[in-house]
């Protein structure tokens, strides 16, 4: 590995937005040639050369890496579906709510283009980096970082607490903890960047992982997500081993991916105690061995169902599809609803209104798109139609895509905050995973008073923890590095 440079050197390869394109530019030729044998060529055809276009959009070279993922997420998850087709060996058309889906999928994919259109217009211009800023983080010590990042633990355990005493502040301090994710990510970026400290950084992966694995939801994911964009935020140098590692990488999500998935169901019965509620009240001992049961006996697991339960998952079109059926025979009687709803509930925070009624996304899919969400209640889970579904039910085609241009500029805007600020470029370049990974966790299916209650929350959050929190950390690692460089430059 090497560190991060802010020039091109020639002859050399690196991990940044000009090699994502040529990638995506690769993934589109080749899919061409598939493009005959799929059951909907055309569909295919148009999903395959989203991401190029998306990474023509928005790879400007003072993007963050974290917006790779924003706008790649998103596309996986309607891109699923037309290879959900191909295994059904039906066109998207073909299913339950006819050609509203074909319709739902390149409304989805238009409504990316349009979102980074957006993002890419409101961080125009934005000043680059100076070479002090950029290489700042490589200065620091491995063991002040991982003492950071512990410490980050420490304060996100503590906000957990103050949430669980005060529920009306729990957004709030669930959104500082986020600090998590920002101190792992200049960890990462620090080993990828000089090639030291790679015990440490393996050991917080493998902690993110166990601990991921405990709780209800697939939080494991999250720091390969993580490990992946500090990788583009510091431009590694790509080699033949780089390759190797980045096989074994995805390769090692997607069996984690395919274990959770045929286990989740019974696990979370067992760790609630109920098929539907999402409260934990199993210990955690016993929800680690339960956990080292099921791995033990993985042998019985069918991984070929298992492979398409999550790629059924993962594809979330058939449910806008449901919400174009329903609001174009009988639509909503109270017009601009969602966005109303959304708003209200922003500008009226918890802890100033704790009467505030909750908003739940099972209540909106029913109405919106006449689904039954019994099933995904017996799972303990609920569901959303996604801010997508919901822009459609207040606009219809093409005038969502007006309101998905605007949630492209705030997105835009609080991320150009962030990266505007004079803290470290990786330091910035985390607390933008941080507020991305909020955003999209869940993808195209978050609902739209989450996405504008968790952008706004964000901003408040670490607004003041950008101004305050992090230049104290800052000058501490700094401090800790020059006393280190100073008894070693000392003579004995």
């Amino acid at each position: 590995m090497s560190t991060i440079t802010l020039t091109r050197t020639p002859g050399v390869t690196r991990l940044d937005y000009d090699l994502l394109r040529r990638v995506a530019l690769i993934f589109g030729i080749l899919n061409l040639l598939f493009t005959p044998l799929m059951v909907d060529p055309l569909a295919y055809a148009g999903g395959a050369w989203t991401p190029w276009l998306l990474l023509r959009i928005i790879g400007t070279p003072t993007m963050p890496a974290a917006a790779a993922y924003l706008f790649l997420w998103q596309w996986m998850q309607v891109f699923a579906r037309i290879l959900q087709a191909q295994i059904d060996g039906e066109p998207l058309g073909a299913g339950i709510h006819g050609m509203n889906v074909t319709r739902a999928y390149w409304y989805m994919l238009a409504s990316l283009v349009v979102m980074a259109v957006a993002f890419r217009v409101t961080l125009s211009g934005l000043r680059p980096a100076s070479y002090a800023e950029a290489v700042a983080h490589v200065k620091w010590r491995p063991p002040d970082l991982i003492i950071v990042y512990i410490g980050a633990i420490a304060v996100s355990l503590v906000f957990a607490f103050a949430g669980r005493l005060v529920p009306s502040l729990f957004q709030a301090v669930d959104v500082a903890s986020r600090l998590k994710v920002v101190a792992l990510f200049v960890l990462c970026t620090y080993t990828l960047s000089t090639g030291q400290g790679m015990k440490f950084m393996l050991g917080a992966v493998f902690f993110e992982i166990l601990v991921g694995f405990t709780g209800f939801f697939s939080d494991f994911r999250g720091v390969f997500i993580y490990v992946a964009v500090a990788a583009i935020a510091s431009r590694i140098r790509w080699t033949t081993m780089s390759s190797i590692a980045a096989v074994v990488w995805v390769s090692l999500l997607l069996v984690l991916a395919l274990f959770w998935t045929a286990i989740k169901h019974d696990y979370r019965i067992y760790a609630s105690q109920s098929d539907e509620s999402q409260e934990i009240k199993v210990p955690l001992t016993e929800r680690m061995a339960y956990l080292g049961d099921k791995l033990t006996s993985a042998d019985g697991i069918n991984w070929s169902d298992a492979a398409y339960t999550l790629l059924v998952r993962l594809a979330y079109v058939d449910i806008f599809g449901a919400v174009i059926g329903v609001q174009e025979t009988s639509p909503e009687s109270e017009p601009y609803r969602q966005w109303g709803e959304a708003l209200g509930h922003v500008f009226q925070p918890r802890f100033l209104f704790p009467e505030k009624p909750q908003l739940l996304d099972s209540d909106v899919y029913m109405r919106l798109a006449r689904g039954d969400p019994a099933e995904h209640a017996r799972t303990g889970t609920s569901i959303s139609v996604g801010y997508m579904g919901e822009n459609f039910a207040d606009f219809g085609f093409p005038g969502m895509l007006f309101g998905i241009a605007f949630l492209g500029v705030m997105l835009g805007l609080v991320t150009r905050l962030f990266m505007a600020s004079h803290l470290p470029l990786m330091v910035r370049e985390g607390i933008v995973m941080g507020f991305v990974f909020s955003m999209a966790r869940d993808g195209v299916e978050v609902s739209l008073p989450k996405v504008l209650g968790g952008m706004f929350m964000f901003f408040l959050v670490f607004s003041l923890i950008a101004r305050f929190g992090f230049p104290i950390v800052v000058r501490w690692l700094d401090t800790r590095a020059a006393e280190a460089r100073a008894r070693a430059s000392s003579p004995s």
